[in-house]
């Protein structure tokens, strides 16, 4: 588990059905090992797409980015450099949430630091 103002993740592949944890204020879902990993691989697409679009924005030119995946739909919207974060799982449970952009650079270090089996 690991977690910070506005945000929590978690993996346990020893779990048998929801390995994955995502979180924020007042709110937590668990997720199937394969809705995490396209959730971890879309947000990772997502990051490099808004800092790719960086060099092509104008300083105040706002940005929305959208990545999906069968089971997963996920939101970027903001600067290239900060931006607000939103999912939707799209299948089963139909869930929703999202981290404003004060957290989410804090949200993708603890992501690209997560150990997952």
């Amino acid at each position: 588990m690991k977690e910070g103002r506005g945000w929590r993740l978690g993996w346990d592949s020893a779990v048998p059905d929801y390995q994955g944890l995502l979180g924020g204020d007042g709110w937590a879902i668990e997720l199937t090992a394969t809705e995490f990993h396209d959730f971890c691989r879309l947000v990772q697409q997502l990051a490099h797409t808004m800092d790719a679009m960086a060099a092509e924005l104008m300083d105040q030119e706002r940005i929305t980015c959208e990545a999906e995946s069968d089971l997963i739909w996920l939101e970027a919207d903001g600067f290239p450099h900060q931006y607000a974060l939103r999912f939707m799982l799209t299948t089963g449970r139909q869930c929703e949430g999202g981290w404003h952009e004060a957290v989410v650079g804090d949200l993708l270090t603890a992501l690209a630091g997560l150990t997952l089996f």
